[in-house]
């Protein structure tokens, strides 16, 4: 079989960094290949010398057997290489058609968009990725923007597809959908590097994988001759456990209490209709549910991060204490903490360091100010501290800016944050293992289980189910902004125990 891509020797440094050292990678034409690591092992930098983002200290690169050294992503795409980011480069306000073409239009003087719609929506068709050329992009699921995404790189006729975590925000219809396109395109002969923290989807589309530990490649092996234990001992260099222990225990007192919440935005769209649920003290209630389905509404209430122009009703009570209406302070000072959905927009500051962003939200507390400013070297303790304690990974280097660090280690740093705050009661989780690899998964879920066991109250929402059979005490399907039903502990503990079609079970209600 031809070689697609062809890496020798690829070495890159950030400062005292090592992202990737010696790599040597060849990538078979028409295959589907996953590249896997932990976060901060150096695959999205290798990927973006492969577009031309980044280039190496040393090292070539051959794309179809020829050597190329590309300055730009421009150059890349030139010679049939495409790459869509985990976080999309859309452009809001224009049209599928204008975000298509974008860059590479036919006239100086008028977008072609009637032909070109019309050449684009039959491109779609033909590779299941259907997507209306004149849909304002703001106004598109995350998974319709993916598609828009893939479909750019074949109207330039990429013959290379590079997907950095392609299914980290999408449904798993959403998903099992993408995996049927990406079949049918390696089927074509085109060649897809897929980037992904998710093994089971790993083991359930590619034809070979890669493995990489800080910053160098531990080995490739074909996908049908592997396992996720095998990978994962790979990826972490020792064996994981795939299901932390979660043994019962008896829950206390009422924390969370959420009576007939109603949530209608100012054009008057139903988003939640007379949600009820409770969260007991060393409980964790799992919500599941397709993305979508008045989970961000939810989050928004219970935070006190709402528009205001929107329409609701019912009650949330922390403790007997209403709160429905409060600011985001007022929540946060009965003793509750949020991972939100979406950490670049809700939960850093890109431009700020790793120790500002570790006390976002408690930067007012004495202990970390001293005078009329803060105390750096309590802030660089705290900071010491959570980065040994959340094993992120980051340069040696004072303070290092958050957006230095990769998707996964920038993940850390929220959950190591929000867990530790002091004098919590309730624990509000959203999708806390986004991005995450196998092995802070396990490190994140025996946290969240330990805080259970102190005594904390949790509500978990996460579009993994299995995430939240792994670690809910009971579990309910939220769908149309409704909980459609719920499993009591002892459902869930012997669906958990079942190890398989609790799953199934539970996807019922949920769609």
């Amino acid at each position: 079989m031809a070689t697609a891509v062809k890496l020798s020797g690829i070495s890159k440094t950030f400062g005292s960094l090592k992202a990737n050292d010696n790599v040597s990678l060849s990538i078979a034409s028409g295959s589907i290949h996953a590249l896997v690591g932990e976060n901060g092992a150096g695959k999205s930098t290798l990927s973006n010398i492969i577009y031309g983002l980044l280039q190496p200290d040393s090292g070539t690169i051959e794309i179809d057997g020829k050597a190329v050294k590309f300055s730009s992503a421009r150059q890349a795409i030139e010679a049939g290489v495409g790459m869509v980011h985990q976080h999309f480069k859309l452009v809001p306000t224009l049209s599928v058609t204008e975000n298509i073409i974008l860059g590479k239009e036919q006239s100086r003087f008028a977008l072609p968009a009637r032909r070109t719609g019309k050449e684009i929506a039959q491109l779609g068709k033909q590779h299941g990725l259907e997507v209306d050329p004149e849909a304002l992009v703001s106004t598109l699921s995350v998974g319709e923007q993916q598609r828009v995404e893939i479909l750019k790189l074949l109207y330039r006729r990429a013959r290379i597809l590079i997907l950095d975590e392609p299914t980290a925000v999408l449904s798993p219809p959403e998903t099992a959908r993408l995996f049927v396109t990406l079949r049918s395109l390696a089927a074509e002969g085109r060649t897809i590097l897929l980037i992904t923290h998710k093994l089971d989807e790993v083991l359930a589309v590619s034809d070979s994988v890669s493995v990489m530990r800080k910053g160098a490649l531990v080995g490739t092996v074909p996908t049908a001759s592997t396992g996720k234990a095998e990978l994962a001992r790979m990826m972490v260099g020792r064996d994981v456990l795939l299901r932390t222990a979660n043994p019962p225990q008896a829950s206390g007192k009422t924390v969370l209490s959420i009576d007939k919440l109603v949530y209608r935005t100012p054009d008057g769209i139903e988003k939640l209709r007379e949600l009820t649920l409770t969260v007991r003290a060393g409980e964790i209630y799992g919500i599941a549910g397709v993305e979508g389905n008045g989970q961000s509404e939810l989050l928004s209430l219970l935070w006190g991060a709402f528009d205001r122009d929107a329409k609701t009703g019912g009650s949330i009570a922390i403790e007997g204490r209403q709160t429905l209406g409060m600011s985001p302070a007022e929540v946060a000072a009965l003793g509750v903490s949020m991972i939100p959905e979406d950490r670049l927009k809700s939960a850093v500051i890109a431009e700020y360091g790793i120790e500002e962003n570790l006390i976002l939200g408690r930067h007012r507390e004495k202990a970390f100010h001293r005078g009329i400013g803060f105390n750096r070297q309590a802030l660089r303790e705290n900071a010491t501290a959570m980065i040994g304690r959340y094993d992120v990974r980051c340069a040696a280097e004072a303070n290092p800016s958050i957006a230095s660090l990769s998707g996964g280690n920038q993940q850390k740093i929220v959950v190591a944050r929000e867990m530790e705050r002091p004098g919590l009661k309730l624990l509000v989780l959203a999708q806390p293992t986004r991005g995450v690899d196998i092995g802070a998964i396990e490190q994140i879920h025996r946290r969240i289980i330990e805080a259970r066991k102190s005594g904390l109250a949790i509500l978990l929402i996460s579009s993994e189910l299995e995430e939240v059979i792994a670690l809910s005490t009971r579990i309910g399907c939220l769908y149309k902004g409704a909980i459609r039903h719920e499993f009591s502990e002892e459902v869930v503990r012997k669906g958990r125990e079942a190890e398989s079609g609790f799953e199934q079970e539970i996807g019922m209600h949920i769609t």
